[in-house]
């Protein structure tokens, strides 16, 4: 018989990992961007809508940054 244990909510490493979705969000854009270059007007534009939710992306991950900073600064009480 298995049971399903769920697993202790560990946020001590959240600000890390969300600093590495922000840097790998970065290096995705900047990735698309050089593709760019030998893109079809259709998939420039393609690019630019998924670049521009990248961005938005990266916004609400610095914003939970802040949170979850200020929350391992209070204990996470």
């Amino acid at each position: 018989m298995s049971y399903n244990k769920s697993n202790p909510d560990d946020r001590l490493d959240n600000v890390e990992k969300l600093q590495d979705m922000v840097q790998n969000t970065l290096e995705n854009i900047e990735k698309a961007e050089e593709t760019m270059e030998f893109a079809s007007s259709e998939e420039k534009e393609m690019i630019k809508e998924k670049n521009s939710r990248r961005e938005d992306s990266i916004h609400s991950f610095r914003e939970e940054i802040k949170d979850e900073a200020t929350d391992r600064k209070n204990g996470y009480q």
